[in-house]
């Protein structure tokens, strides 16, 4: 594990870096016992205060847990996709939004990304994944369903497709794409899209995943994507009123 500290830069953030390369490389492995708050203030030549700060930072990212009592301490936290899934959409979200990614760029990515998960989704797809598409569908084509309640039905409809794939390191990468480009992506294009539309293009879409064509697939989602495209551009050209 690397000791050296730069003292020109934050400490706590460089023990916590090094704690985390340690884990990444294996030095450190899962449910391990880090060294002890005083072991690592002799290990940095640091105070406790700044210790405490590095794990907090740890703890805050999943990779360590702490255990009360004679036996506890810090320890290598056992991480899931699952449980990372929601670090990956607040990331993704606010990547999203601090560096203004222009609609386009960011559609372009998501649908790039789903697209990889058809042809594995209409091969591996369960029953309960299918029956969640279709209910979906179902709801889109609800009279009086907000607008809000379109968009996260749109969301869950996609994350069934995509986990459909049955591949967690793509679940875990699609994560935000799905989960939080497509929620912003929905929120601009909502008033402009048709509806009608959208409920055909899915049950186009679950319909070539339960005949287990990944080619037709593709190409609706590509189809679905245009359609997206267009509609940002058309909001995009619309006089804004006050």
């Amino acid at each position: 594990m690397k000791t050296d500290l730069n003292e020109n830069e934050d400490l706590s953030t460089q023990i916590a870096e090094a704690i985390r390369d340690a884990i990444v490389e294996g030095s450190l492995i899962v449910d391990q016992r880090l060294p002890s708050e005083a072991e690592l203030c002799e290990k940095f030549d640091v105070g406790r205060s700044t210790v405490r700060e590095a794990l907090k930072r740890l703890a805050a990212q999943n990779l360590i847990r702490t255990q009360r009592g004679a036996s506890g301490g810090a320890f290598v936290n056992r991480m899931s996709f699952e449980e990372a899934y929601d670090q990956q959409i607040t990331t993704s979200t606010l990547l999203l939004s601090m560096n203004s990614v222009d609609f386009e760029t960011a559609c372009e990515a998501r649908y790039a990304l789903e697209r990889s998960c058809a042809p594995l989704s209409a091969q591996r797809r369960t029953a309960d994944q299918l029956a969640t598409m279709r209910a979906e569908i179902h709801r889109q084509s609800q009279p009086g369903l907000t607008d809000e309640a379109f968009c996260a039905s749109d969301v869950a409809f996609h994350r069934a497709l995509v986990d459909g794939a049955g591949n967690p390191v793509l679940s875990y990468q699609l994560a935000g794409a799905v989960e939080a480009m497509q929620p912003l992506m929905n929120m601009i294009t909502y008033t402009q899209r048709d509806r009608e539309r959208i409920v055909d293009l899915h049950t186009r879409l679950a319909d070539a995943i339960e005949r287990q064509n990944g080619g037709i697939a593709d190409q609706i989602l590509n189809e679905l994507a245009s359609y997206t495209v267009d509609m940002g551009r058309s909001r995009a050209m619309t006089p804004k009123t006050e």
